[in-house]
C-alpha cells in the first residue's frame, strides 16, 4: 500500500532514444545561418580548407597528374553523376547525413594533407593492385588465426581485432576503391 501510493507522487519516466542514431538526432539543434542565409557550419568548414593550403597541398602532391596518368577524367566520372540523377534516394541520403557530417569534415580537412601522398601512391598502382592488396590482407587475418594460439582470452580477443580489420575492414575498403577506380579508369 505504502509503494502504490508513493508511485502516485512520481512523474512518469522519461523515456531515453533507443539508439544512438536517435539520441544524435534527439541532440542536434537546427543549423545556424548568418545575415546573407549561410551555414555557418559549412562556412566554417570552407574557411579552414582555405586555411590550411589544402587545394595548394593536392597541387603539389602530383595526386591530379597521376590521377590523369590512370585515365582519370571528369569524362569518366559521368557515368557516376548519371546514376545519382536518375536515382534520387541516393541524394535524399546524402542531403539527410548533411547535418551528420559536418562535424567530421573539419577532421577530415585537418587529416588529408598527410593522405595525400597515400593516395598519390594509390592512383599510380591501379585497381588490380588493390584487389591484390585486398587478397593478401584477407590472407594475413586467416593466417593470424591459425598462427595465434586460443590459450587465454587476451589472444582470442586479439585474434577478433585482426579479423575485423585485416579480413573484414580493409579488403571491403581495398575492394570498393579496385572497383570504384577500375570504373573511373575505364
Amino acid at each position: 500500500m505504502i509503494a502504490g501510493t508513493a508511485t502516485g507522487f512520481v512523474g512518469p519516466t522519461p523515456q531515453r532514444p533507443s539508439s544512438f542514431v536517435s539520441r544524435q538526432a534527439a541532440q542536434l539543434k537546427a543549423p545556424e545561418f548568418d545575415s546573407i542565409g549561410n551555414n555557418i557550419a559549412v562556412k566554417n568548414l570552407l574557411t579552414s580548407i582555405e586555411g590550411s593550403n589544402l587545394l595548394s597541398d593536392v597541387a603539389r602532391s602530383g595526386l591530379l597528374s597521376k590521377a590523369q596518368a590512370a585515365g582519370i577524367t571528369l569524362s569518366s566520372l559521368e557515368p557516376l553523376l548519371e546514376a545519382a540523377g536518375k536515382n534520387p534516394e541516393i541524394l535524399i541520403l546524402v542531403e539527410a547525413s548533411g547535418p551528420d557530417l559536418l562535424p567530421i569534415l573539419p577532421k577530415v580537412v585537418e587529416l588529408a594533407p598527410s593522405a595525400l601522398p597515400l593516395l598519390a601512391s594509390v592512383v599510380s598502382l591501379g585497381p588490380g593492385a588493390l584487389q591484390a592488396g585486398a587478397f593478401a590482407s584477407a590472407a594475413a587475418a586467416a593466417l593470424a588465426v591459425v598462427a595465434i594460439p586460443d590459450d587465454s582470452t587476451a589472444l582470442i580477443a586479439l585474434q577478433t581485432l585482426i579479423v575485423a580489420t585485416l579480413g573484414l575492414a580493409a579488403p571491403a575498403a581495398l575492394t570498393a576503391g579496385a572497383t570504384i577506380f577500375g570504373s573511373l579508369t575505364k
